[in-house]
């Protein structure tokens, strides 16, 4: 409770920050003392990305905290994103573009936009962040707008500030007539970002193209005032509210901005090529905004197809969002759809969202091309695992052997929507992860937007995911059968490497019970290897490939144990199973169970309620259906 009030108390005071008011003399050695007051939008969105902390992952790639608790598996995407901000705050042309992001619908688009708005918000309260502007201007410029054109390159050259931009019609006439020209008498203040009070985040959503009017883009006359001024060119008598105007010195967001008319477009070319705004009473006015454009992927090919809009083609930076691809970052977008619903006393079952993620990703890659990769082996590859015949490193070239993988497929929002269906089944009080494959399934029977060949493939899609769950299940079950299976697989670990070391080094082993010498066990080490398919021909690499992993944990002083090596830990795990599986299959499939055999099925469903995270309920079922799965073996 303390923590929570915290971290209100934290927020409300860094809303509080003190607003700063004085002249352009006042605020002149503020700027000189402190040069990225004077920063342009790009170079403002780019350290505020950077502020929120980096790092690099083993790849040498960077990756980016400010991200990392709403969007989950597009690191790719992200990076050309931050690339794009990147070049442009260094001043290169980019930041004259407009960041065009396109993909299948409910990719993280929209999602990337809003945190980047709502980020820009926050950092203007912040001393990195802070933003000042002229008090009076509708378009709350830049003061240094002020600094005569003669002066400006002695800036350049004396304090490293570049300026560029002239001032707005409205600003140019208050300088003359109501300061007199004297710049040291324009007032400024600090201003702070704000979508809801339009202040330097706007937003253009496209809407009937013969009722919308271009005025919500670049504002419109004031009729109302003309007769005061006496000309509808006077700036006093012109509404500078339109979107681009609002989001001057910081974000505009077009949302689906492929639907817009083109006169709407055609504004945009002036203001990505000369960073102007061009309205019908005045000349070109200055705008230093990112402009932010996401669509849909089938009308992003009709725009590139179409000849007569390739001059806006050319002014894009275009950033493909596809699906992630990753069975755990998948998980993590489920996790967080959740929490924002309200649950109540319902149980998720351990799985249940890894089998419904694991069918999406399965859904959205291509078909292998090299021999020996299967579909589910090559999402185990893309989430970081280990499979027998590849490694991490071949993943270069399997990606490359793909042509739009990760933009068709099942969209996390079709997921969540069908995990929703199961969670609202009446007498429902834990959702299991057969309950959401079921839930799946369902889904692609009821809904018209799935064809023949999609839903059979999608079905085969979830035999897959049902044997991939069938050995977790078992797993699960197994571990908790025996409560001290971590000891015995460190024994049936240390019993092995101690008879490998043995077999490389061509020694003997000194039995510990007679003291007599004996030759290292191969059955034993067959046994084991055979679970994960290493074939005899191969058994002397992936021995040595083991003792080498277990030297280079010893000189970084650490523990090798059997979670070390995927591969050895799945060999050692199906090895324990395979020895106790005749004991498991007894014990779980009984009907009627003596005092003994009750006795252990309760410890059995109390650590998986203590350490895996299931509820009794779910627990009792996954013994149940292991015990199917059992009595179908041999």
């Amino acid at each position: 409770m303390d923590d929570i009030f915290r971290k209100i108390e934290a927020h409300t005071q860094q809303a509080q920050v003190s607003p700063w008011e004085g002249t352009f003399r006042d605020y002149l050695p503020l700027v000189l003392e402190q040069p990225k007051l004077a920063q342009l939008a790009h170079a403002r969105l780019y350290d505020m990305v950077r502020a929120a902390g980096v790092e690099m992952d083993d790849q040498g790639h960077e990756r980016y905290h400010f991200f990392s608790r709403e969007l989950f598996g597009i690191d790719e995407a992200l990076a050309k994103v931050v690339e794009y901000l990147k070049a442009a705050a260094m001043g290169a042309d980019v930041g004259k573009r407009i960041l065009m992001l396109y993909g299948p619908p409910s990719s993280g688009k929209s999602q990337l936009v809003i945190l980047l708005k709502r980020g820009l918000e926050a950092y203007t309260y912040t001393d990195a962040g802070a933003v000042y502007a002229i008090a009076d201007c509708p378009q709350h410029e830049n003061p240094l707008h002020l600094i005569p054109n003669p002066l400006r390159q002695e800036f350049l050259d004396t304090y490293g500030l570049y300026l560029e931009g002239e001032l707005c019609p409205r600003c140019a006439l208050n300088l003359r007539d109501k300061y007199e020209r004297d710049i040291y008498r324009v007032p400024v203040r600090r201003i702070f970002f704000s979508e809801k009070d339009r202040l330097g985040i706007g937003t253009f959503v496209p809407s009937d193209p013969k009722s919308q009017d271009i005025s919500e883009l670049v504002g419109s006359l004031d009729l109302a005032t003309v007769g005061d001024y006496g000309a509808e060119s006077d700036p006093r008598a012109y509404r500078f509210d339109g979107e681009l105007n609002i989001a001057n010195r910081g974000l505009v967001e077009f949302i689906e901005m492929l639907k817009a008319d083109e006169r709407f477009l055609y504004i945009l070319l002036t203001l990505t090529q000369e960073k102007n705004i061009k309205t019908g009473r005045f000349s070109l006015i200055y705008a230093d905004e990112c402009v932010i454009a996401h669509t849909n992927e089938a009308e992003f090919k009709e725009f590139l197809a179409d000849k007569k809009s390739e001059a806006l083609q050319d002014r894009m930076i275009m950033v493909q969002m596809p699906y992630n691809l990753k069975v755990s970052a998948d998980v993590q977008i489920y996790e967080k759809l959740l929490k924002r619903a309200s649950l109540g006393p319902l149980h998720l079952a351990p799985h249940a969202l890894e089998v419904a993620a694991m069918f999406a990703v399965l859904s959205r890659l291509e078909a292998p091309k090299m021999a020996g990769l299967t579909l589910v082996k090559k999402m185990r590859l893309y989430d970081g695992q280990e499979v027998e015949g590849f490694r991490q490193k071949d993943l270069k070239l399997i990606k490359a052997q793909t042509e739009r993988e990760g933009m068709d497929g099942i969209s996390p929002r079709f997921v969540i929507n069908r995990i929703s269906a199961s969670l609202i089944r009446p007498q429902a009080t834990c959702i299991n992860p057969i309950d959401v494959l079921r839930a799946l399934k369902d889904g692609f029977d009821t809904q018209g937007a799935f064809t023949r060949e999609a839903r059979e493939q999608y079905d085969h899609l979830i035999a897959d995911v049902r044997r991939e769950y069938d050995e977790i299940a078992k797993t699960d079950v197994q571990k908790a059968f025996f409560v001290s299976f971590e000891h015995e697989a460190l024994t049936l670990l240390d019993n092995y490497l101690d008879h490998v070391e043995a077999y490389l080094d061509d020694k003997t082993l000194v039995d510990p019970l007679t003291d007599e010498e004996r030759e290292p066990d191969e059955k034993l080490l067959r046994a084991i290897e055979e679970k994960v398919k290493v074939p005899e021909s191969g058994k002397e690499a992936f021995r040595n490939e083991i003792f080498r992993k277990v030297a280079m944990a010893q000189r970084r002083g650490e523990r090798f144990d059997y979670t070390t090596h995927e591969k050895l830990k799945e060999a050692i795990e199906k090895q324990l199973f395979e020895e106790r599986r005749d004991t498991i299959k007894l014990t779980v499939s009984t009907r009627n169970p003596d005092p003994e055999q009750l006795r252990k099925l309760n410890e059995v469903v109390d650590t998986l309620v203590r350490k895996e995270g299931y509820c009794t309920e779910c627990a009792n079922e996954l013994l149940k259906y292991v015990s199917s799965l059992l009595a179908r073996e041999k």
